[in-house]
């Protein structure tokens, strides 16, 4: 098989995605090995290797004795050809072993998207699809990520989920697997014990039952199934593992760079997002721990730029300390220091004059509506004021390029919050015309609209999505109100947002659909260049299922929803109420001005939420 992939490598593009052998790649004896896993990430090389969760999981699980965890990613279309041209079945980089040589098969999914591409990439590993024609101990798949937080739509096809962050809880899961091989446990012994480990789900012990409407109306157990599943978090992020020997990819990746996790969690409540509510409650790594891991990290890697990254990176309390330490460090090597994931309302000139010295980069901030009125439904607690002194700010300190990102399509949006995206979008142009010190090299504002998608565990998860050709009018709406050559105006396609908002809330009777497209030729669905959404249309048609259920149609506030068994920490009694204060056009303030009782300290067993 290795000859054969070295004879297929030189008529691929990119050939390095699939050799493996880079600097600081785990490679053990398989003689001492008990327990072998695949670790696959459903997209290509450039996204997963660009993956820090996955970093961290690798490292984990390749310090347990007796555990070799290797990487596995989806091909491209033209290694996708020849694998089958050649019939090669998928491998995984560092032994280039056939993944259906392995005992575990684990994904991470963080994108709706990609649900094909798991599928596909069992199909290349010529491992059965369906969990129930997957006998005995043998190709044990299992998944975590945020999109398991719904884990309905892909239940046929996983044998069980692992819910919430992964260094304690992967162990868990290992070390019983390893017990469960060592004692020659059947398939249906090891599902029953794993599923007694906090925050893992386990599909078949579950069966829903529909109204004639389609709605649910009861969710059955068997096997003692706890009646909800919560999910795991790490409490100190000081003593986790993190991987200061990271992987150095051999071909460019999509975020080339070290990277730095500063804190995990949200303070800010918008109602819209779905990691803000399922990554609480928060928690902090202190300063001291963090440079130490980044001069390991930078020194090891030899990386040039270091990205100090969490959810809403200006929220962390301890940022000063830690660029005045990274800062005369990062100048001495030559290190760019990126501090993305800004806040308008917390982007402070002291800030930008402490990275000045650095290489600048394009500020992005993201208002997400125009106006006032829809901010406050959405909770975003941002002003038009902060935005505007945040831009004065970096116009005054040398940028002359900022991005902003909007959606379309939130509850309650009219024509008059549209054109308010509009309107704050000229302030900035004057902003800048009042305040930049270098006005020679003009000015670009780059505007992105995205189509509103409702989640899961969020305020919003009841919503209706509006029609794709309604979004389409609100973006011709807006661009015919974009004058200014100053101005840079995309937007996302209506299709693979309508898909993305039905997988999202989708419910066991989708799994069908994505095996339907999939087999109809979908994968790399998050790919413009392969997006197929008549692959997709024809999945539904031949399924009788129609995506309106999931989109347009919204869900009832008494109704049960597919992914109700699951606890992310926040009470649905909190996300209804955040609802109601939308609708009330009522904003609740962040974490720091008191606790707003989302339930998620209830995760925490010795410290209260960091915020």
């Amino acid at each position: 098989m290795k000859n054969t992939i070295r004879r297929i490598l030189p008529s691929v593009q990119k050939p390095a995605r699939y050799t493996g052998g880079e600097y600081n790649e785990i490679i053990k004896d398989p003689e001492q090995v008990r327990v072998r896993v695949a670790y696959c990430f459903p997209d290509t090389y450039e996204i997963g290797m660009s993956n820090l969760g996955m970093r961290i999981l690798y490292g984990v699980m390749n310090e347990m004795d007796g555990v070799w965890c290797e990487r596995v990613f989806a091909p491209w279309g033209d290694m996708e050809e020849a694998m089958r041209e050649h019939n090669v079945p998928l491998w995984a980089l560092e032994s280039q072993s056939p993944v259906k040589d392995f005992d575990m098969i684990a994904f991470t999914i963080g994108y709706e998207m990609c649900y094909t591409n798991i599928l596909n990439m069992l199909r290349l590993s010529d491992v059965p699809l369906h969990s129930k024609d997957r006998k005995g101990l043998k190709n044990i798949v299992f998944a975590g990520g945020v999109c398991a937080f719904n884990p309905e739509p892909l239940a046929d096809f996983i044998d069980f989920f692992s819910l919430g962050e992964g260094e304690e809880i992967t162990v868990e899961i290992l070390s019983l697997y390893d017990r469960a091989k060592a004692q020659d446990w059947t398939k249906e012994q090891f599902l029953l014990e794993v599923s007694k480990i906090d925050g893992v789900y386990v599909p078949s012990f579950y069966e829903p039952v529909y109204n004639a409407d389609g709605t649910i109306s009861q969710i059955k157990r068997s096997n003692d199934a706890p009646a909800v599943v919560r999910k795991r978090i790490v409490e100190d992020l000081d003593s986790a593992y993190f991987p200061t020997k990271m992987i150095v990819p051999s071909t460019e990746i999509v975020h080339d760079r070290a990277n730095l996790e500063v804190f995990r969690g949200c303070i800010r409540g918008c109602r819209f997002c779905q990691a803000g509510f399922s990554c609480r409650p928060v928690r902090r790594k202190s300063p001291e721990v963090l440079y130490k891991q980044a001069i390991e990290t930078l020194e090891d890697s030899g990386h040039n730029e270091m990205t100090l990254s969490s959810l809403s990176t200006s929220d962390y309390r301890g940022l000063r300390d830690l660029t005045d330490a990274l800062i005369p460090y990062c100048e001495q090597t030559k290190v760019n220091l990126s501090v993305p994931s800004l806040r308008a309302d917390n982007f402070s000139k002291e800030l930008m004059e402490r990275l000045q010295s650095l290489r600048k980069s394009s500020l992005t901030f993201a208002p997400e509506a125009g106006t006032q009125r829809l901010r406050d439904v959405i909770n975003k607690n941002l002003t038009e004021e902060e935005i505007l002194s945040s831009c004065a700010n970096a116009f005054s300190g040398g940028w002359n390029s900022v991005k902003l990102y909007f959606m379309l399509g939130l509850p309650t949006e009219t024509d008059e919050d549209v054109l308010g995206i509009a309107e704050l979008v000229y302030k900035v142009i004057n902003t800048w015309k009042d305040c930049a010190v270098n006005k020679k090299r003009g000015l670009r504002v780059h505007v992105a609209t995205a189509y509103f998608v409702p989640k899961p565990h969020t305020p919003f998860q009841w919503e209706a999505q509006i029609s794709p050709e309604e979004y389409l009018r609100r973006c011709k709406l807006l661009k015919d109100h974009f004058y200014s050559k100053s101005i840079v105006y995309n937007y996302h396609t209506p299709a693979i947002s309508r898909l993305e908002a039905v997988t999202a809330r989708g419910d066991r009777r989708l799994g069908p659909v994505i095996e339907n497209a999939m087999l109809n030729g979908a994968r790399l669905d998050g790919w413009d260049e392969y997006f197929d959404e008549s692959a997709w249309l024809k999945a539904f048609e031949t399924c009788n299922l129609d995506p309106v259920f999931y989109t347009t149609r919204g869900f009832g506030e008494d109704e049960i929803l597919p992914w109700d068994v699951i606890d992310v920490g926040v009470t649905k009694q909190f996300l209804l109420r955040e609802r109601r204060q939308a609708y009330a056009e009522k904003v609740t303030p962040d974490c720091r001005h008191g606790c707003s009782g989302c339930g998620a300290n209830a995760l925490l067993q010795e410290v209260k939420c960091d915020a």
